[in-house]
């Protein structure tokens, strides 16, 4: 085992920012498909101390596959230019403003929103404003309209276009629920008090409800002066998640325990006819408890916690113990009853493997990508039309082939998830395994 395995291996940074041309392709791209597929995650521009070094904190950095009429017309990767990125290349510092200490970086992810590219970080970072090619323009606080920082994970709205994100800083004694317009502007914002510090990766949104995560991994001032990472493990602190509904006050947030546990990732919410809110998540049994350098704390499972308002019980169930994370699905449906989901894999002692189509109704479970050496990233649906059923249309994953040391991006029918690809589109260099990722279509 290395010094620390977030630098070996697909994890490790690669150098250079390449662009290329008119990629080799095997199979045919669908033609509906017109846009971008981009990824982002950490790459340390300048060689890092293994022991300091936590994989959440590298510098970010984006790649991108451009398609057009049936072509992979480019391919580019390219640092997001933080500060500690344009002091190591001499260069001026990145335009706009900043929140909280450090250099900046935005590494978590990369999304579409307002006709702009933002790459988005948790924790006082602020979003970091791309060209459509990629290269960083400038940070930005939404015309002056976000009051602090921003998140990884805001959800859009399918039926209004808006961003619905919750925020958390170390600083603050409260997280915030934060609302973005379709014009990109922040319209609202609602403090809602808690007892700790938790970090909140992620949200869930229903029709009437925000869901809010307070979960056991907090901010500790210890190994915030120590490093690497200031969250830690913090089973005294109990679990929960609230119900803030999403035109009420930081106090009308109702709390429900949960067990024991941390979840960076929910597939998705929705409301029954009768009340109840049932949520799948990635459960992970505990975080950065033994491993202080990334989340390698045991195998995640794919549950659904059903959550009765009227009782104020929480029930918990497990789909599969496959190992789970980087869960997707048909975003035409958030907030809404879905019967397909999508993840990634994540095992024990940080294997990377397959994806996973789950059929949330019949309960089961088809994979893709079984053989020896191949490890996907991020699954990311797109529907073949604006109104195709929701499992009509196209899987697209960037793809690590360890044999090759290469990297490639196939593209899958849904329905035909454990055949092969319609199209593999082989990249002129690795792409480290990262964080997120979305499909941006080309704009009307």
């Amino acid at each position: 085992m290395s010094a620390n395995p977030y630098l070996e291996g697909n994890f490790a940074p690669v150098t250079e920012e390449v662009t290329a041309c008119d990629l080799r392709v095997t199979g045919e791209i669908p033609r509906e498909l017109s846009g971008r597929l981009l990824r982002i995650g950490p790459n340390p521009i300048e060689k890092p101390d293994p022991a300091k070094y936590h994989w959440f904190i590298g510098n970010g950095m984006v790649h991108g596959l451009r398609l057009q009429d049936g072509r992979a017309a480019w391919y580019r990767n390219r640092w997001v230019a933080d500060d500690a990125v344009t002091a190591f290349r001499h260069q001026p510092k990145t335009p706009g403003p900043r929140h909280g200490m450090g250099p900046g970086v935005a590494n978590t992810n990369v999304i579409g929103h307002a006709g702009r590219t933002f790459a988005i970080v948790e924790a006082g970072g602020l979003p970091v404003e791309l060209s459509d090619e990629l290269d960083t323009r400038t940070y930005t606080n939404f015309e002056g309209t976000l009051p602090g920082s921003f998140t990884a994970h805001p959800k859009l709205d399918p039926d209004t276009g808006e961003l619905h994100a919750m925020v958390y800083y170390w600083a603050w004694d409260y997280v915030q629920y934060v609302v973005v317009g379709t014009d990109g502007r922040v319209r609202k914002t609602v403090n809602v008090p808690v007892p700790g510090k938790p970090m909140i990766h992620d949200c869930a949104i229903t029709e009437h409800y925000v869901v809010v995560f307070d979960l056991p991994c907090t901010f500790d001032v210890q190994a915030a002066m120590n490093g690497p990472f200031p969250y830690v493990w913090n089973p005294d602190y109990g679990a929960r998640v609230g119900l803030l509904p999403r035109d009420g006050q930081g106090s009308d947030v109702r709390w429900f325990e949960v067990p024991l546990c941390y979840v960076f990732h929910p597939m998705n919410a929705y409301e029954t006819a009768d009340g109840q809110v049932v949520m799948d998540v990635c459960r992970h049994p505990k975080m950065f408890d033994r491993d202080k350098n990334g989340p390698n704390e045991g195998r995640p499972t794919l549950d659904r916690w059903v959550i009765d308002p009227s009782s104020g019980k929480v029930a918990t169930e497990t789909i599969s113990d496959l190992g789970h994370e980087f869960p997707r699905h048909d975003e035409r449906r958030i907030g809404k009853p879905i019967r397909f989901g999508y993840t990634g894999s994540l095992g024990d002692h940080l294997g990377i493997g397959p994806i996973y189509k789950h059929d949330l109704v019949k309960r089961t479970t088809e994979i893709h990508g079984a053989e020896a050496g191949r490890m996907f990233l991020e699954p990311v649906f797109v529907p073949r039309t604006p109104d195709a059923a929701e499992d009509d249309g196209w899987i697209m994953a960037y793809v690590y082939d360890a044999p090759s040391n290469g990297s490639e991006v196939v593209i899958l029918h849904a329905q035909d998830f454990g055949g092969k690809p319609v199209a593999r589109i082989h990249l002129p260099q690795r792409v480290p395994f990262g964080f997120h990722g979305n499909w941006v279509p080309d704009r009307s």
